[in-house]
């Protein structure tokens, strides 16, 4: 009778021992896949749709030309600069002294006059007294004029990039004796700023649209 007994235990010994290491190998399975993390690659559509990504909209405002030759003939007239550097920024038109709203570029041979950010042409004119005139309008609030122009390579409601030549640089008769030049002006939420502190510095883009 213990013989018998012994012999009908065997099996269940020998299916015990199989499932043994069977389990272990399951619970470490499980484990190891709760500690390794998540691939984001395996996201769902909803969750990528939501995220937005960060951009760095910020972009550095260029000179309205390009020619190296190109110099500062006449300053932006600074309210708060000094005396001097104001007398050099008065525009003396039929006796009349006129406060300078921009910065005057000169140069002996005509140049070509490029649009310092990305924007839309907003307006062109033929002025008798600047010459010709494009005003383009960028984002954040900011305008640039650009005057004196002898001829003008666009048209009202084009979209331009920045370095892109919009003209070329001529005279006027409320700057006669510069010669050959380029009037510039930015102005920022309607207001005439010193383009000099704009030029060759960075400007966040605030609402696109």
């Amino acid at each position: 009778m213990k013989k018998t007994l012994k012999v009908r235990y065997i099996p269940i010994l020998i299916s015990i021992l199989f499932l043994i290491p069977v389990l272990t190998l399951l619970n470490l399975t499980n484990k190891q896949q709760k500690e390794e993390p998540i691939d984001p690659s395996y996201s769902t559509e909803e969750v990528v749709d939501n995220t937005a990504p960060v951009m760095n909209t910020s972009k550095m405002i260029i000179n309205p030309y390009l020619d190296s030759s190109v110099k500062i003939g006449k300053t932006y007239y600074d309210y708060q600069g000094k005396e001097e550097e104001q007398e050099k920024a008065i525009i003396i038109h039929d006796n009349t002294y006129i406060q300078n709203t921009g910065i005057d570029y000169t140069s002996e041979n005509p140049f070509d006059v490029v649009a310092i950010l990305d924007g839309t042409i907003s307006n062109i004119k033929d002025d008798e007294m600047t010459g010709k005139v494009v005003e383009i309008k960028h984002n954040n609030g900011i305008s640039s004029i650009y005057q004196s122009l002898s001829e003008v390579t666009v048209k009202k409601g084009d979209v331009v990039t920045q370095g892109q030549t919009i003209g070329k640089s001529g005279e006027s008769e409320l700057d006669k004796e510069l010669g050959n030049h380029l009037h510039f002006e930015i102005y920022e939420n309607g207001q005439s700023v010193n383009p000099s502190n704009y030029l060759n510095k960075e400007i966040k883009n605030k609402d696109e649209n």
